[in-house]
């Protein structure tokens, strides 16, 4: 992580909601269906909602069925961190941001080509800034 892009507890907890705070902070999951880019079709870049770091293209979003954002590939290879997460009796592979460590989601070997990857991200980890 960089250390220009980490903020202590309080700062994160002013600049998120709770929901946010929850999810990007303390590894939790919203709810399928209930995020605001779970079917969002506008074109765009997916911003980390806690340090603003490009993390996703709306070229790579697709429609996965799974009822949040998907995606086949990452901004770039080098944005976001994977571990193993054996949470909840079960053992998935966990993606952050890399910049500041905000928890996303989870990447499944499911996807569709050209990756067959399906990196599926919470709503509430995420920016659009629309191009």
């Amino acid at each position: 992580m960089s250390e220009n892009n980490m903020k202590d507890d309080a700062q994160y907890k002013q600049k998120l909601t709770p929901e946010e705070y929850r999810i990007c902070r303390e590894k939790g999951t919203e709810r399928a269906f209930t995020g605001c880019f779970w079917d969002t079709k506008t074109d765009g870049t997916y911003l980390c909602k806690c340090c603003g770091e490009v993390l996703f293209s709306s070229e790579t979003k697709y429609d996965s069925g799974s009822g949040w954002p998907s995606f086949y590939e990452p901004a770039k290879s080098d944005v976001v961190l994977e571990e193993t997460d054996s949470t909840l009796g079960m053992t998935r592979t966990e993606v952050m941001c890399k910049q500041c460590g905000s928890h996303l989601g989870h990447v499944f070997p499911d996807g569709p080509a050209p990756t067959g990857l399906r990196y599926c991200i919470n709503s509430a980890s995420l920016e659009l800034k629309t191009d």
